[in-house]
């Protein structure tokens, strides 16, 4: 009797244990509740605002593609970065191209898609000092005291140092601020002589065109509106990095100035970790050329106190080499920009 006894649980053991693998397998399936599509937003802009622009956005993709997402906006854009490698097949982001460049080489995360705003596949690195600086030129930044993002900020580090390494310029003491909105904010409480942070032209598609003036001439006008804040130049509407700081300080455009802006960067992207399914990923992406064209999608996406987008255009690695060759003209390791 115990014999059979010990047999009978030897089968049931066995029987749990080959049963375990396939239940234990469901349950990790990429884009389930148990264990959902992490998407990543670098904290370009006020956290709170990406979160919930974020959440919008992963609602509806849940709703398109049936798969489960969890929004994560880490505290730096080199945590994001190395997230692309911590667990490359339930992992997406929306990352700047450095960022992108930095997680393709070291991960081999993939890009799918890189982000349009009004009708402009590309941005700018802009200079910004206190408009009553004696600051003229960009040569005049030598020694200057510099206030940045993060060192892996495409349009804030990486595109700035590279020309000053070019042109013989050696900044002098440097504040990392952690985002765009705390760099301005660094000169206008003058913390630093200069910032550098992203660009977008002024106005409406069209309006601003390649050789204007970085800012229109005209008067400064600031629009509230259901707690958002609007500044125009000139009856345009300015859409650069010191309107992230507007809801603080209203008159930043009277006392932060561009002084130059660079040559133009391709748009931050949606990359993929190395692992992540093909299926699921062509899903998401079509789902997010859908949503930037829906009305509720786009009012999401432009919001200019989130990333100012207006769509969606499919993109290769190649298009990212210029990226590549500005770090290794800068002999930039890895360990110097994912600090």
């Amino acid at each position: 009797m115990k014999q059979k006894r010990r047999s009978w649980l030897g089968l049931l053991l066995l029987m749990v244990l080959v049963a375990l693998p396939a239940g234990c397998a469901r349950d990790t399936v990429v884009g389930t509740e148990r264990r959902p599509i992490q998407l990543y937003f670098v904290p370009s802009v006020e956290v709170a605002v990406i979160i919930e622009s974020g959440e919008a956005i992963a609602e509806f993709l849940e709703a398109q593609t049936g798969y489960a997402f969890e929004v994560r906006v880490p505290t730096t854009y080199s945590a994001v970065v190395e997230e692309m490698g911590a667990s490359d097949d339930d992992v997406m982001a929306f990352i700047p191209a450095m960022g992108y460049v930095l997680a393709a080489d070291r991960y081999g995360a993939d890009v799918a898609l890189a982000t349009v705003r009004y009708g402009w596949g590309f941005y700018w690195a802009q200079y910004l000092v206190a408009c009553d600086s004696d600051i003229t030129s960009l040569q005049q930044l030598n020694g200057r005291s510099w206030a940045y993002p993060d060192t892996s900020s495409t349009s804030g580090y990486l595109v700035p140092a590279s020309y000053f390494v070019k042109h013989g310029i050696e900044p002098g003491a440097r504040v990392v601020a952690g985002g765009h909105p705390q760099s301005v904010m660094a000169v206008y409480e003058g913390q630093a002589d200069f910032a550098t942070t992203f660009y977008s032209p002024p106005g409406e598609e069209g309006e601003w065109q390649l050789g204007h003036p970085p800012q229109p001439a005209g008067e400064i006008e600031i629009e509230e509106d259901r707690g958002a804040v609007r500044g125009y130049v000139g009856g345009m509407r300015i859409r650069d990095a010191r309107t992230g700081i507007l809801g603080v300080y209203q008159d930043v455009l009277e006392r932060v100035c561009i002084l130059d802006i660079s040559d133009p960067i391709p748009n931050d992207t949606v990359s993929f970790g190395a692992g992540f399914p093909a299926e699921a990923r062509e899903r998401i992406v079509q789902a997010l050329l859908d949503y930037a064209e829906t009305e509720e999608g786009l009012a999401v996406l432009s919001n200019d106190e989130f990333y100012d987008i207006t769509g969606f255009t499919r993109v290769d690695d190649s298009l990212f080499d210029p990226i590549r060759d500005m770090i290794q003209g800068l002999g930039l390791q890895e360990e110097d920009i994912l600090q």
